[in-house]
């Protein structure tokens, strides 16, 4: 399990403390980092202002408490009404809980030099005294909950439903946190969000032709990315804006494994039953740390080899043995763009395996030089004025704070990182949704024409070198 408060956790957090206002959250003390000892914690944390602690249990259960006062070494206790304990996941799943104080703010927190952080009176939760070691891989707390319920309503949760009836964590943090206010400027430059860029953009896409002297009919863009992160989404919300309705077209959901168990190059069609355009968005199985396109798979994809409808089997690989591969493909069946599908709000703990995997088809499409980006989806999970109007998407920290992130894991430039919202659950469009899923196809459809030029540069001096010759 990460131990690092996810931007999912940060934005329930903030709606808890102050659901009119997004807040900024700056580690100062993690035990695994700076060590379990209580005048570290004091050091660190001490006249800090408002804060949040967060224990991460060996049971994959994430909780904690937040005071709007400062931590202090006093040896006494500290009033706060706006304290409160909370529990965010159990035993790995998300159970957002929030405990508000009960006593009118009395011994809220209870602050002694030999103390780490403790709440409540008795106390609700006192996490260690003076010095912990780690053991193998977990701290063994030496703090107790003997007064759990004295000064913080748990409302009828208890010892084992929130920690698992012990207190030993993988890692325990301390956020300062402070308002955060929108960006007064974008920060890439900001878009006019009406009606007639709209249908400018959708009549750029919709008219949008591969460069000529190719003999390309299609552009194809690879779509991959983690089970649940949007890949199939995104191809029924571009297809939804072209419907004029919300389409579900391609399989989408949530489930252990990948919805998506076939390889399917998906038309965007101009209106009901109207002409294909000429791209298609190419959707294929989820990675997992476990399972999903290995390696040859994705050589095979770049390439062109795959046919439509084909049913990736983990146990049967692909090869030039299965029915209608290709096995001459043209520039017309190889994939021009590869667009990585990341959940935003889950981009901090994308699983180690899967990270690699990444990196290891980045190297194949950078041999090929094939151009990737990365669409960021569910943005407004991580941002509030986000989730109440996506034309803030520019003018947000967090997302920008995110937009960096990814661009450095991924070794790709910013511009390449591309917020977007999927239609999950709305039943009608929104015209600012559309605009922002239009601009990113848009670019997308720019980088692969970059990819055809250097396609069309090769040919040219093929060309000349044929003439050389021929003199």
């Amino acid at each position: 399990m990460a131990t690092e408060l996810t931007p999912t956790h940060k934005n329930q957090l903030s709606k808890w403390i102050d659901s009119s206002k997004t807040h900024k959250f700056t580690l100062l003390y993690k035990i695994s980092r700076d060590g379990c000892n209580a005048q570290t914690f004091h050091s660190y944390c001490d006249n800090k202002g408002p804060t949040v602690t967060v224990f991460y249990n060996t049971n994959s259960s994430v909780y904690g408490g937040y005071a709007a006062v400062s931590w202090n070494s006093n040896g006494d206790y500290s009033a706060d009404v706006n304290a409160f304990l909370f529990k965010l996941k159990f035993n790995g799943a998300e159970q957002p809980m929030k405990f508000p104080n009960k006593s009118n703010g009395t011994n809220a927190l209870y602050g002694a030099s030999r103390y780490g952080p403790t709440f409540g009176g008795g106390h609700d939760l006192h996490s260690f005294s003076d010095s912990i070691n780690k053991s193998g891989t977990y701290f063994p707390l030496n703090g107790n909950t003997s007064g759990l319920g004295t000064t913080y309503d748990f409302q009828e949760q208890n010892y084992n439903s929130v920690m698992n009836g012990h207190l030993q964590v993988l890692d325990l943090e301390v956020y300062r946190v402070e308002e955060q206010q929108l960006l007064q400027k974008p920060w890439i430059q900001n878009v006019d969000w009406s009606s007639q860029l709209e249908e400018e953009i959708k009549d750029k896409v919709a008219t949008y032709k591969p460069l000529p002297g190719l003999d390309l009919q299609q552009a194809r863009i690879l779509l991959v990315g983690q089970v649940g992160a949007g890949k199939s989404s995104f191809f029924n919300t571009i297809n939804s804006i072209f419907r004029g309705h919300i389409s579900g077209q391609a399989n989408t959901g949530s489930a252990e494994h990948s919805l998506t168990t076939a390889y399917r190059m998906y038309q965007v069609r101009d209106g009901y039953a109207g002409k294909p355009f000429n791209f298609r968005l190419c959707d294929t199985r989820g990675l997992e740390e476990d399972q999903g396109i290995d390696d040859h798979d994705v050589d095979y994809l770049l390439d062109g080899h795959v046919p439509d409808r084909y049913k990736f089997n983990p146990s049967v690989p692909l090869s030039p043995d299965v029915i209608g591969f290709l096995k001459h493909p043209t520039l017309s069946d190889k994939i021009h763009c590869v667009a990585f599908v990341l959940d935003v709000s889950t981009v901090d703990v994308i699983p180690e395996k899967v990270l690699e995997r990444i990196k290891a088809m980045q190297v194949r499409m950078n041999q090929r030089g094939v151009p990737q980006v990365v669409l960021l989806t569910k943005i407004d999970r991580i941002c509030e004025e986000i989730s109440d109007d996506v034309s803030k998407v520019f003018f947000s920290p967090a997302m920008k704070e995110s937009v960096d992130k990814v661009a450095m894991v991924m070794g790709l430039p910013r511009s390449h990182i591309l917020p977007i919202k999927n239609y999950e659950c709305e039943v009608e469009l929104d015209q600012n949704t559309n605009i922002l899923s239009l601009l990113s196809l848009r670019r997308i459809l720019h980088f692969v024409d970059d990819f055809l030029y250097n396609k069309l540069d090769e040919i040219e001096v093929e060309q000349l070198k044929k003439v050389k010759i021929g003199d």
